[in-house]
């Protein structure tokens, strides 16, 4: 499915003076892009309507999943239309770029968002982030009962007790963690143990929904699920509540949503000034004032405050960049959970 957000010439007149010294002067007509988008739909919406408005650059959005679009643009190699390719998770960049498919992101970016949210090669950039969680059943789990670690969720006691929806991009970016900090055995063994204990779900919201009604006891998502649900009607998520692993758990790993330039692009200054434009503070207010619940990772910008902060996640150091999806689609497939 496509996209397209136009806007009128006063309206991008305007929008080049707003934006005069932000965006390069040969970027600063009403070209266009296009991105293929494996973000949140309403998010990324939200960001090209600001966009555009600002700058009068038009954009075509293609919405698809992470592993699809990553495994397109591979095949498409030079001939991609894509100028920008924008994920939920990071292993789909990481993908990518190991094809050599993406332009180096300005420096200028680059310096927007802290280290720990991009990768070292400064081949795409962290755009927003999301933290692990064990949504539970407050009605039936008490706090002493929840488990320390992820880990423990593998133990012969959480057998039939805990949920997750394994065939998505969410949940392998957690096991590409768990596989970074662990080491192939102890995630080969994990995922063994995920496999006789845990129950499967189709998405993190239907996971969330079964612990709400009362058919598993927790489930391990993405944060934003439960938030989302509480800032609508909340009845999905009226018995659920979040435990946070902490302590550099894998448990506690934040996964990065990731922004890129593609190297074929035609529009390049155009794609880089998008990337600089999320990464800052017009797109990083979207993420504090809106409702898609994704922590902000701008240098200085705050989250939405409903969030817990994300220096108070102790959240493990983890390198984007190595996050490795083929490895973790072997193991869980050798766990008989793919």
């Amino acid at each position: 499915m496509s996209t397209v957000f136009t806007l009128s010439a006063g309206a991008a007149a305007l929008g080049l003076s707003i934006l005069a010294g932000s965006v390069p002067a040969s970027a600063q007509v009403a070209d266009s892009i296009t991105i293929y988008n494996a973000q949140h739909e309403g998010l990324t919406k939200e960001w090209v309507e600001a966009f555009t408005e600002e700058t009068g650059i038009v954009v075509t959005v293609r919405n698809g999943s992470d592993l699809e679009f990553a495994n397109q643009i591979v095949q498409e190699g030079a001939n991609s239309p894509a100028d920008v390719f924008l994920t939920e998770n990071s292993p789909a960049m990481a993908l990518v770029d190991g094809k050599g498919l993406f332009e180096p992101v300005d420096q200028a970016t680059l310096d927007q968002v802290p280290e720990g949210f991009r990768p070292g090669n400064g081949h795409w950039v962290g755009i927003a982030a999301r933290s692990t969680v064990f949504a539970y059943d407050k009605t039936k789990l008490l706090e002493d009962k929840l488990p320390k670690s992820m880990l423990d969720l593998a133990k012969p006691e959480w057998k039939g007790r805990w949920a997750a929806s394994p065939s998505g991009a969410d949940f392998q970016a957690i096991v590409g963690a768990l596989l970074q900090l662990k080491g192939e055995q102890a995630a080969g063994e994990w995922l063994k143990g995920m496999k006789e204990n845990f129950t499967a779900y189709r998405g993190n919201s239907t996971a969330m929904k079964a612990v709400n009604a009362g058919q598993t006891e927790g489930a391990l998502i993405y944060h934003y699920y439960y938030f989302g649900d509480q800032a609508k009607t909340g009845e999905n998520s009226k018995n659920v509540a979040l435990h946070y692993f902490k302590n550099q758990d894998p448990g506690a790993f934040v996964s990065i949503s990731g922004g890129g330039v593609l190297a074929s692009s035609k529009h390049k200054e155009q794609a880089q000034a998008f990337l600089k434009w999320v990464t800052g503070k017009g797109g990083q207010t979207v993420l504090r004032d809106g409702t898609s619940f994704e922590y902000a990772v701008g240098k200085g910008e705050a989250s939405n405050k409903a969030l817990v902060p994300l220096a108070d996640l102790q959240a493990p150091k983890v390198e984007p960049s190595t996050l490795n999806n083929a490895k973790v689609t072997d193991l869980m497939t050798a766990a008989g959970l793919l």
